[in-house]
Order: structure tokens, then sequence, then C-alpha cells
């Protein structure tokens, strides 16, 4: 029976073969894992899903394999259930129909970016006589908000356009002659010269890898989509770490885990999302899509210096031992490239931690296509200001500073700002009665 690459999670329509665990004419058992493959979200492994013989590898290492192509045959020497047959039929051709709308839609959606928008992201009119050459050569909704236009209310006119399209044309021959002079190898053909590399003297080129250029590309999207807000808030967490430090040992001894911050500080973002559901929402077009589940993404770096962020389902409705179960489940196994596809997927907000390398605190970028982000600080001991009944008073408290960056199409300040204050307040107060 041949046995065919899965569904893969949202959006994943294929894989890389890395590598086969299995040689040919190797009997295999249910659930053994078959080969390893590479996605543009994470790394997994495949399981045979029968006992039988591997009798033939069809995808070789290295190739690229669509959702629902075969990949190996495995022989299990027992006549098929026809009514199994039947399922998996009927499965791959689910899978090759999910294929088929995936490329369709992403077709229409191309379509539409270069040719039915009248107005750049920043309000700019476009003709369409402006919009058929941008279409023509490829010149992004980007690129045209940065022409200053000549035509009437600064609209971007044919000969603004033309004269972008001349100027390139001349930084690109200065660009490929200053690489002469200098004695740097031009770029084979087809690249862009934003892929020329520009080297002298002992500098070292260093190739990203697959993992590194996917998130670079994610990145530079939200930036593109998302107009960023951050809004900062300190929090006074003495309380929140005395009461750890109280329980954590025999948190352990009663449910063999860790009890760290990050599960807490999930929790407390868990109960303030519950509260503030206009946070846990994206934006699709002109609508506003409020999220049903509160799924929290924690940001999780991994050994080889990328980044990969598994999430946790229906955070709201764990108890803090459920997070902590999930918190360590889920970074042992990403460290460890064991996640599922289905664990890194379907996220409504994201946690980035800067303090795990004592960094006071930072402005995080949306992971797309979700419309907030929260950083939490390092938790350091620093003399503050306390109201007593008899006046102000110096004490050492433990403080963090808590960062909230914002999609403000969609999310103010005020809400924001509300939302964040609300987080101030669950931790400055927290307790848990239940494991």
């Amino acid at each position: 029976m041949n046995i065919v690459l899965p569904a893969m999670g949202e959006g994943v329509i294929e894989a890389v073969i890395n590598k086969w665990l299995v040689s040919e004419g190797s009997p295999v058992k249910e659930d053994d894992p078959l080969v390893e493959i590479a996605t543009d979200k994470v790394d997994s492994e495949i399981p045979a899903p029968f006992e039988g013989v591997l009798v033939s590898i069809l995808a070789k290492e290295g190739s690229v394999v669509k959702v629902g192509e075969a990949i190996a045959v495995i022989e299990n020497n027992v006549s098929p259930d026809p009514s199994e047959t039947e399922k998996v039929d009927k499965e791959v051709e689910r899978i090759l129909e999910t294929i088929e709308e995936t490329r369709k839609l992403k077709k229409e959606t191309e379509l539409l970016s270069v040719t039915g928008k009248s107005r750049t992201p920043a309000g700019k009119f476009l003709s369409p006589l402006v919009r058929s050459i941008a279409a023509e050569k490829r010149i992004s909704y980007t690129d045209l908000d940065s022409i200053s236009g000549t035509g009437m209310d600064g609209r971007i006119t044919r000969d603004d356009i033309l004269d972008l399209i001349e100027r390139r044309k001349t930084e690109d021959k200065d660009a490929e002659a200053i690489k002469k002079v200098k004695g740097v190898k031009t770029e084979k053909p087809g690249k862009s010269q934003t892929e020329a590399y520009m080297v002298s003297g002992g500098d070292e080129i260093i190739e990203m890898n697959r993992v590194r250029r996917l998130i670079a590309e994610h990145m530079v999207l939200s930036k593109k989509t998302s107009p960023h807000v951050t809004s900062f808030i300190d929090a006074d967490v003495t309380k929140l770490v005395n009461w750890r430090n109280s329980i954590k040992d025999k948190f352990y001894a009663s449910e063999g885990q860790k009890l760290t911050l990050t599960p807490i500080f999930i929790d407390a973002t868990a109960r303030a999302l519950y509260e503030f559901p206009m946070i846990n929402i994206s934006v699709d077009g002109n609508n506003i899509i409020k999220k049903r589940n509160i799924n929290i993404g924690m940001a999780t770096a991994l050994p080889d210096g990328n980044l990969i962020v598994p999430v946790i389902k229906n955070a709201n409705e764990k108890t803090l031992t459920g997070l902590a179960k999930s918190v360590n489940d889920l970074a042992e196994r990403a460290r460890s490239s064991k996640l599922k596809p289905e664990e890194i997927t379907g996220g409504t907000f994201t946690i980035t931690n800067f303090g795990s390398y004592n960094n006071l605190a930072g402005t995080p970028i949306i992971n797309q296509p979700q419309a907030a982000i929260l950083g939490t600080g390092a938790v350091r001991k620093q003399p503050a200001v306390l109201e007593t009944p008899d006046g102000d008073v110096i004490a050492i408290r433990h403080i963090m500073i808590l960062s909230l960056s914002y999609d403000h199409r969609v999310i103010d300040g005020a809400l924001a700002g509300r939302f964040l204050k609300k987080i101030k307040e669950i931790l400055e107060e927290y307790s848990s009665d239940t494991f």
C-alpha cells in the first residue's frame, strides 16, 4: 500500500524529505518513525500507519513532496479491508482537493494584490494605468508608497512610476560596477541585486538556513502588514515570586513538573484575554475575526539559534498544573525537533520572554495573523516606593517590565493599555488554589 505525505497543518502543502529512518526491505511496526521531513512550519517525523515491510522508497532524501503524494510503499501481507481502502482513498481525495483550493486561493490573492487595489497601504490613489504598469513590472504596493507623486493632490502618475523603473536600472548598473571594481563575483542570472553579497577583507559569508529565511520573511511581512505600536508597564511581582518559591518544591513533588514563571504568565494572559476578547483577534481584509478559543503561543529559542512558537490550545481552560505540563513538554520537544505540525498552528496570541537572558524589555514583532504579542522582561530586585498608612517608604521589591506590541489598525492605545494593566493586576495579586 502506498504511504502518502499526510496533511501537515494549516497552510502546509509540501515538505522536504530530510532523512529516511528505515531502509528498503526492513520490517516496521505500527507507529514506528519512517522518515524525517521539514515543512515551512516545523520539522517532524512520519510514523508507519500499520505493521509491514518497507518494500520501496518513492521520495528520495532532499526531494520536495506535495501533500497527498506517495512517498513509500509498505506491504503487510494482509488483504486490505475494502472499507479501510475506501477511507484512505477518500482521505487522499480530500487532501488533493485542499491543495487545489489552497493554490486557487493563493493565485486569487496574488492577482488581487497586484490589480485589485486602487490605493496603497498609505492611502495613495492608483489609476488603472499606474496599476497596470506596476503589475507588468512587478512593482509592489510598498514600493509605490515610496514614490512622491507629481500629479494633482500628490497622485502617482505614469511618469512617476517610469522614473522609479529607470532609477532602479541605474542603481543596478552602479552596484554591478562597484562589485567588479572590488573583485566580487556577480550573482547567478535570475537573482536580484538585493541578493548580491558585498564582502571585503576577512568578511565571512554565512548563508541563512531554511528556518532563518522563513523567520526573516515572516518578520518583514508582519512589519509590512501591521502598523506596530508598543506599550510598556511595570509590575511588582514580589508576592508572586514569594508564592512560587514557597510552593515550587511541593509542586514538583506532587506533579513531577518544574514550576517556572512561564505557565504563570500564560495563565495571567489567558485570564486577561478572556476579559478583553478584542485583543484575541485577527484581521481579514476589512473584517475583524474575534477568536472563540484562546490559544497562546510561546516563543521558544532553539539550540541552533532559530525560533519556534509552539501553541497551547484553550489555555484559559487549563489549570496551572496543566499549563506547566504543556509548557515543559512543548519546550522540550521543540528543542529536540519532535513537535507535531498541529502544535505550532492555530495560535491567537503570543508571549515572548525577553527575561530569559536578563533583558529588561523589548518591542516584539507581532506573529501574523495575530493582532498582539506580549513581551515579558527579567524579574529583578529594585528599590521601589511603597505607600503605607504611615507614609511612603522605599523597599526592595521584585519588579518586571511587560511590553505589548499591537496592530494599530484594529487595537487602539486605550484598549491595549487596559489589557496590559489587567495582566499587571493579575500578576501582582497572583495565587492559585488548585494545581
